[in-house]
């Protein structure tokens, strides 16, 4: 077997439709099988894929395990030399699959790469996100910061008098980038089928790319973009804290999931007296009566990190 495509699902029913339709569409002259790992799906996707895809390997986790746990069991029954992690939220335009092999079995410097990805596009045609720096002290705090921006907000102006400015975050632009990257997001990442290919399953979801990736650098193994392969990839921007919802960064799961994740990032691979501080700024900020309706939920696996 070539290469083992693993898609974890999670209520994403007509989302991996598509993207399976997409993937026997263009996938030719390799040999692949696909794996769906489904987290306890209750949207007709476990139905979907029985009758309209027999020939998926399906693993039924009949629980949301998180994204990477998800992941770790389509890898420990993959066939594939290779493992391509594909998000359900997808659509290959081209044969992508074997051109992420071919690159990798025909480069001079096969033994050296890590991990191998595309620029990915939205659903316009255009560059989207597809890589990131690994994340560092600063950029946890400053993002801290702004997806707190409303109750720090009420908190400075309290003291200091309301001319003040918290940096907000504009619209990224991306521009399309071949060669060395950080790390490649998780939507389309393309590994060997070795120990480095495991998600570290204390990281329930976000950054587990990330922690992968960094992990392949202490290897010194490389993180690559090529050309050639095109991919859609539909997931929605998030969104930006406003005015008008001034807690978004915490009522939103997903930006407190965000939040935990890359402390444990911090605190494993980077800094724990640093990871510490943050955490403690967080927990400070959870807290409070304004928001820990939002938040008392969170806090006990923000701690644990």
């Amino acid at each position: 077997m070539d290469v083992s495509i693993i898609i974890v699902n999670y209520n994403t029913r007509d989302l991996l439709k598509n993207c399976l339709i997409s993937i026997y569409k263009h996938t030719t002259e390799i040999n692949f099988e696909v794996i769906v790992s489904d987290n306890g799906s209750v949207d007709g996707s476990i139905e979907m894929l029985k009758q309209e895809f027999p020939q998926v390997v399906l693993i039924e986790n009949n629980a949301n395990l998180g994204f990477g746990t998800a992941n770790n069991r389509g890898l420990a029954i993959a066939k594939g030399k290779y493992i391509f992690y594909l998000n359900s939220d997808t659509v290959l335009l081209n044969n992508a699959v074997k051109m992420f092999y071919d690159y990798w079995e025909n480069s001079p410097e096969k033994d050296s790469i890590g991990a191998l990805g595309c620029n990915l596009l939205d659903k316009d045609g255009n560059v989207t996100g597809s890589w990131a720096g690994f994340p560092e002290p600063h950029s946890i705090l400053i993002d801290t910061i702004r997806m707190n921006y409303g109750l720090l907000k009420i908190f400075i102006l309290g003291l200091i008098g309301k001319h003040i400015a918290i940096p907000s975050e504009n619209k990224k632009v991306y521009l399309k980038k071949v060669g060395d990257v950080d790390y490649i997001f998780g939507a389309d990442l393309f590994l060997m089928n070795d120990k480095y290919a495991y998600y570290d399953e204390k990281i329930w979801l976000y950054t587990e790319e990330a922690d992968l990736q960094f992990q392949l650098m202490l290897a010194e193994k490389k993180r690559l973009l090529i050309d050639g392969p095109e991919i859609i990839h539909l997931e929605e921007q998030s969104s930006i804290t406003s005015d008008n919802q001034p807690f978004e960064g915490i009522v939103k799961f997903s930006a407190r999931w965000k939040r935990i994740s890359c402390i444990y990032f911090l605190r494993k691979n980077i800094s724990y007296s640093k990871a510490f501080l943050i955490k403690l700024f967080t927990i400070t900020l959870w807290l409070n009566p304004l928001v820990f309706k939002y938040t008392r939920q969170s806090l006990w696996d923000l701690i644990k990190r």
